[in-house]
């Protein structure tokens, strides 16, 4: 299964984001925040998990690379 840094890149990519634009949903003040967690070199707060989660409407089991299966649980 994929790793966190891969699906945001992968979610970011497919929806024509950048880094950037992804720092700034998450109020980073840089891009490098970002970089580290899609290079695997950092985790994220859950808090943090939540907003991209919601953002790209998938769950976070799938952000984590717990299942395959993007489609959110309601």
């Amino acid at each position: 299964m994929a790793t966190l840094g891969q699906r945001i890149k992968e979610l970011r990519k497919k929806n024509s984001l950048t880094q950037k634009d992804v720092s700034s949903l998450l109020g980073f003040k840089s891009t490098r925040a970002i970089q580290y967690v899609e290079a695997d070199e950092r985790g994220m707060d859950y808090r943090d998990l939540i907003k991209l989660a919601d953002h790209f409407h998938v769950s976070i089991d799938y952000l984590v690379g717990r299942t395959d299966n993007p489609q959110l649980h309601e």
